[in-house]
């Protein structure tokens, strides 16, 4: 098969060369943005007076066709003519006649495929930040109906303070909050033209760039044409949002697997959500949390790859730029797929508020409430915390717990102790007091939750 660029060529690769060159088996994915951004291309030729109207007009029939085949997957498509911009091509003269090859007057692949580029990002970021708030109103859901459902605080992974189990979720939903607009303003960038530029110098004919932005949809162009074919800051930005995002869902997800252990058996994870074991019968396995967990990494290196491919490159386009089409790929089907999974997951989980309550008592988690019980009558902290301290040695030693301690105990420690001292270390007091802005108390979380609720209803998701 001859080339459509092999003019001045004598001699043709082998066929294991062409396909190692070939990125067609990655980037026939942005078929349908390829064909979108070539009906624009033809549009503005024809208003230009580049191409007669008759011929646009076969070159849109061609495109059309084209584009019901490729929605179909009806279309064939040929290593040895390497990429989706040449095999659309020569399907469309197949279509057209010798006309189909004035399609590409007045650009280059390389603007092109920076074009497909932006018009697919586009609408997968759209998509994610739509999952992303649908995960947000699941959290919120689940937070609403456990906003006095006690828990351990952790720190250190030891326990800490009691908490809220609604305010440990609604923590997940403000960090979503911000990977939602770490994508929404990405658009911004995502959302400009490079068509138009040409190979790297712009092109002869007076062509109308404005025009083709104004039929995609674009908000601009990039107003220079070296930028506009070498930039992949857009796809950077993009690794970089889905990384922060996908290390927030690794975070839950670990969370989500302790939970779901018989040590903690906090919550029980939905059955279409896990799997079992070959060989133990017994098993319940949190796959899909761990899968998350795990598929993190590989996003992680997507944004590492691209930025390694990119660190030493000269201006304007090279072949190594071909390498930012699959890690982008897999990264939107690795967050999509992610987020869809966690909406289930929190949707269906099941909540053991006894049990979280029943972890609440059997600790020192209530230590703090001592200090400030202290602090609250005119006792320096730190002389507090350390009296408390004390009292903690001694139920260590005597293989108890706080509120086990009979009186005359609190009082050979401090005569400020007083009987009210054991409603202060009910974990359910403790938490209901701690009703400083963004706390855990609970009537700070239904606050926090009605902001998130006015939150959710004021998100403009793109369409």
């Amino acid at each position: 098969m001859k080339k459509l660029w092999g003019g001045r060529f004598t001699k043709s690769a082998e066929e294991w060369v062409d396909e190692f060159g070939a990125s067609i088996s990655f980037d026939k994915e942005l078929v349908l943005e390829d064909i979108e951004g070539s009906m624009a291309h033809v549009a503005m030729l024809s208003k230009t007076g580049i191409i007669t109207e008759d011929e646009a007009e076969k070159i849109k029939t061609g495109l059309q066709q084209l584009k019901g085949k490729a929605a179909k997957d009806e279309l064939a498509y040929s290593v040895k003519l390497e990429d989706i911009h040449l095999n659309l091509e020569s399907h469309l003269t197949e279509l057209t006649g010798p006309v189909g090859g004035k399609l590409h007057t007045a650009r280059s692949r390389n603007d092109q495929v920076a074009t497909d580029m932006h018009l697919y990002l586009r609408k997968q970021v759209k998509l994610i930040v739509e999952l992303i708030q649908e995960m947000q109103e699941e959290l919120v859901t689940q937070a609403e109906k456990n906003v006095e459902t006690i828990m351990p605080g952790y720190t250190h992974l030891q326990r800490a303070q009691p908490i809220s189990f609604g305010h440990h979720l609604m923590a997940y939903f403000w960090m979503l909050e911000r990977d939602k607009e770490r994508f929404s303003e990405s658009l911004k960038r995502i959302n400009l033209s490079p068509l138009g530029a040409g190979a790297l110098a712009g092109t002869t004919f007076p062509i109308d760039r404005e025009y083709t932005a104004e039929l995609l949809g674009f908000e601009g162009i990039y107003e220079n044409s070296l930028d506009a074919v070498s930039d992949r800051d857009f796809i950077l930005e993009f690794l970089s949002s889905s990384s922060i995002l996908m290390m927030h869902l690794s975070r839950l997800s670990e969370e989500f697997i302790l939970w779901s252990s018989q040590e903690f058996q906090f919550i029980e994870l939905d059955d279409s959500f896990a799997t079992g074991s070959s060989i133990m019968p017994q098993k319940k396995n949190p796959d899909m949390a761990e899968l998350i967990r795990g598929k993190t990494g590989r996003v992680y290196g997507n944004l590492m790859g691209l930025l390694t491919v990119l660190k030493g490159l000269p201006l304007a386009y090279n072949k190594d730029m071909q390498e930012d089409k699959e890690g982008m790929f897999d990264t939107v089907k690795t967050v999509t797929g992610s987020l869809k999974i966690f909406a289930g997951m929190i949707r269906t989980m099941k909540v053991k508020t006894e049990q979280m309550e029943k972890a609440t008592k059997n600790d020192f988690s209530n230590a703090t409430e001592l200090a400030d019980y202290l602090s609250d009558k005119g006792i320096p902290f730190r002389e507090a915390h350390e009296i408390v301290g004390k009292l903690v040695l001694v139920c260590v030693q005597k293989g108890c717990f706080l509120g086990d301690l009979p009186l005359e105990e609190f009082k050979n420690a401090h005569s400020l102790f007083e009987e009210d001292i054991y409603q202060v270390l009910d974990p359910y007091t403790a938490v209901k007091r701690r009703n400083s802005a963004g706390g855990t108390g609970f009537k700070q979380v239904s606050i926090a939750i009605e902001k998130a609720k006015e939150s959710l209803g004021a998100t403009e998701v793109c369409k």
